[in-house]
């Protein structure tokens, strides 16, 4: 199915319209689709040791000694463990799934990875469409990792307070599926405003009465609100973007801001301070320039003040006006600041603190683990294994598996290369988060049913009658989550020269494969479109030829496979996954 770059961003930007209709307000005490987890993770740390704590449904741990009531409905593994790492409020949740005590038995716990805004439900999709089933089915004491942000993972401080958010995440779950298959919104579910950012990415939206006159104003309040809003945008987004992007960012403010005076005598002043406050904005912070940003600030306001007693007729509420924008960029920043993790999150604390929860649960004799990696889950194995060659360390992998995964994009057509716009840093402001769970629950009605307006959609995840309609509308309706900016911005990098980078930029994954010892299966489907064989193909050459396997399911008459059928095709069970058990016994 052809379809142009131009009516895919135009149904894209439609979706994120039709999205708004799903959010709960009494989500907002829970989880809920666009908006779950708006939490802050500042941890940076980059030791190769990650202290961890558990929680878990038959938990033993004598410091620790915690059995949750029952699992969330949701999950439909045997038990559910909960990790948190060093310096991080997330805890990270695991799906266990217990060896048959039939199979024959193996010596290295299993871990899946699954993609960039999905959980755990794309490996246990149905008792008869379980990738996760059938490996423990096969033996494999099997794990999925849920990361940050995604699935049941949560941000709580005791066992009963991760019960209860994991209940009512599992709960918000069923009701959006639930609200979508109605075709319409509960009475508890009705609509409310989203940031207008996510609906509009080009411009802030502020709604205005021009016949009517601020009499009350509070110069000393918008003085320290504008202040307050400079500081941030100095301070808080220093880790998040570059020196160059940060500048961006400050300026898309004044842009705002110099629309509401355009036209008008204040212009050539307001262009004089916000010239000084940027220069500011891009000095280290101490307490002089603290001071210069306020007193810039207090003049920008005073500017602002002289324009409210001004007759022009644009200028009428101009105060008002002026303390929406401020408001509303602060909103976008404090979007930013809790959806703060990116890539390297995962790589660097995520993944190596459950490798270790693993360790210490299913005691492999020789310390290691084997690993699977669904898209970005592929890519993060492909970057432990990077980072460890160049480090000299052994990643504690005896194999690894990656399923449609690359570092490098940028030889193939990739339908994500309509996510590039986000690396723009003032589009990353616009569109703090990708709200993907929301998104496509709202748009799959339109990729099933008639007109089948979005039903290009469908492609991306499954080829032609590769998935059962159910199980394709299950994944769709709760596999997905809501992806931030930051880490959109740092996963663009694979479509540049040199291929993914870490956060500085400086360090290219796919520079150490070479130095990698670990066997690799790299499996790609042949109607990828997310990620084409050739893009799969690019990574693989990297490795030493005696250690890798490369294969493409998919027949030029058919069967064919697109992203998810790798996982979850009704061929699956009888194609990829024997060849997996296959691969992965002889180096077990």
């Amino acid at each position: 199915m052809v379809t142009s770059t131009s009516t895919i961003q135009s149904d894209f930007r439609s979706a994120l319209h039709i999205a708004n209709f799903f959010i709960s307000p009494r989500a907002s005490r829970t989880r809920r689709p666009f908006t779950n987890r708006l939490f802050l993770s500042s941890s940076k740390t980059k030791a190769t040791s990650f202290p961890f704590r558990a929680f878990s449904t038959d938990s033993t741990d004598p410091v620790l000694p915690v059995k949750l009531r029952e699992k969330p409905p949701v999950c439909t593994a045997d038990e559910i463990h909960y990790v948190s790492v060093a310096d991080s409020h997330w805890r990270l949740a695991l799906w266990r799934y217990r060896p048959s005590p039939e199979a024959p038995p193996r010596n290295h716990p299993l871990l899946l990875l699954s993609g960039v805004g999905t959980n755990a439900i794309g490996y246990d999709l149905s008792p008869g469409c379980s990738f996760a089933r059938y490996m423990s089915g096969q033996g494999f004491d099997t794990w999925i990792l849920e990361v940050r942000g995604a699935g049941l993972s949560v941000r709580e401080t005791n066992p009963k307070e991760i019960q209860q958010s994991a209940h009512a995440v599992s709960e918000q779950m069923e009701a959006v599926a639930k609200t979508v298959n109605n075709g319409a919104l509960s009475n508890n579910q009705q609509p409310i405003n989203v940031s207008s950012a996510l609906l509009d990415s080009k411009d802030f939206t502020v709604k205005e009465d021009p016949t009517v006159m601020v009499t009350v104003w509070d110069e000393s309040k918008l003085v320290s609100k504008l202040t307050e809003t400079f500081m941030r945008l100095s301070e808080r987004l220093s880790g998040f973007l570059s020196e160059g992007q940060s500048k961006i960012i400050s300026a898309k403010l004044f842009d705002q801001i110099a629309k509401l005076i355009e036209d008008s005598q204040l212009s050539e002043r307001f262009n004089e301070i916000r010239g000084k406050l940027l220069s500011l904005l891009e000095t280290r912070q101490n307490t002089v320039i603290a001071s210069q940003i306020r007193d810039l600030s207090e003049r920008l306001v005073n500017i602002f003040e002289e324009g409210q007693r001004s007759v022009s007729p644009q200028l009428f509420d101009l105060q008002e006006r002026l303390s929406s924008t401020i408001e509303d960029f602060q909103k976008q920043l404090d979007l930013i600041v809790q959806y703060d993790w990116d890539f390297d999150n995962y790589l660097e604390e995520d993944v190596p603190a459950v490798m270790e929860y693993i360790r210490a649960e299913s005691k492999p004799k020789d310390g290691k683990l084997l690993a699977i990696g669904h898209s970005m889950g592929g890519i993060l194995i492909y970057a432990m294994l990077s980072r460890c060659g160049c480090e000299g360390r052994d990643p504690g992998l005896a194999a690894i598996v990656t399923l449609a995964s690359s570092l490098d994009y940028t030889s193939s057509n990739s339908r994500l290369k309509l996510l590039l716009p986000l690396a723009d840093p003032a589009q990353a402001l616009s569109v703090p988060v990708v709200p993907l769970g929301a998104l496509l629950s709202a748009a799959y009605p339109l990729s099933s049913r008639p007109p089948y307006v979005l039903s290009w959609l469908n492609y991306l995840i499954s080829a032609e009658d590769m998935m059962h309609p159910e199980l394709l509308e299950k994944l769709v309706l709760n596999n997905f989550c809501t992806i931030p900016a930051k880490l959109i911005l740092q996963l663009t990098t694979a479509f540049r020269d040199g291929g993914l980078c870490d956060r500085s930029g400086k360090f290219f994954y796919k520079d150490h494969l070479c130095k990698s010892n670990v066997p690799v299966l790299a499996l790609a489907g042949d109607q990828d479109l997310i990620c084409p064989p050739e893009a799969v193909e690019e990574t693989v050459k990297l490795f030493p030829k005696h250690l890798v396997t490369y294969k493409v399911f998919g027949e030029a008459g058919g069967p064919h496979y697109a992203h998810y059928d790798l996982v979850g095709g009704r061929l699956a069970v009888e194609q990829v996954y024997p060849c997996i058990i296959q691969f992965l016994s002889h180096y077990d």
